[in-house]
């Protein structure tokens, strides 16, 4: 299945993604919230174990049974749809880690479940990286987790396009003007 209409806008941890979808709802656009961010947040709050940091097979299989949910729950779609982070964001995540667990059902969902070709990806900025509760990485592991989501989505032939390092104003102005 593939929908023309939702546009993934992904990157390492820290990248301010989720100030860029605030930025374009405030606009008026739909957006569609990070699953990985959540299930954070929902793991922390119930005291469970599916976290990048305790237990990262079930972390991972949330991730994409989310992940899957968030695109069918947006699609077929008329109008744009950011998403925050896709499908290909399990394999991005597991890759670094070296874990091979369920590849081939990641793979078949990758191809199953696809965004429009142009996929906004947020650099990693050391001037506004932070770690907090559900952001543990190292600086260094955020800029690898970006090299292997640019990596891992052009392998899916993806054309990533770099969100420049401007105020969140000025980077949705940069999206905007890039589905042109």
């Amino acid at each position: 299945m593939i929908n023309d209409n939702l546009f993934v806008i992904t990157g390492g941890p820290g990248a301010r993604k989720t100030t860029v979808l605030r930025e374009l709802e405030r606009r008026g656009y739909r957006c569609s919230e990070e699953v990985a961010r959540q299930i954070i947040q929902e793991q922390v709050k119930i005291g469970g174990e599916a976290l990048p940091w305790a237990n990262t097979a079930p972390y991972a299989e949330l991730m994409l049974t989310e992940s899957i949910a968030a695109f069918r729950n947006n699609s077929p779609s008329s109008e744009i749809i950011f998403m925050g982070r896709g499908v290909p964001d399990v394999a991005c995540y597991l890759r670094p880690i070296g874990m091979p667990i369920f590849f081939d059902e990641l793979m078949a969902a990758c191809e199953s479940y696809r965004y429009n070709t142009k996929v906004f990806m947020a650099p990693p900025w050391k001037e506004i990286y932070t770690t907090d509760t559900g952001r543990k990485q190292s600086w260094e592991e955020a800029v690898e987790t970006h090299r292997q989501m640019v990596a891992v989505y052009k392998e899916l032939e993806y054309k990533p396009l770099e969100i420049p390092r401007l105020p969140p104003a000025k980077r949705a102005e940069f999206i905007l003007s890039s589905l042109l």
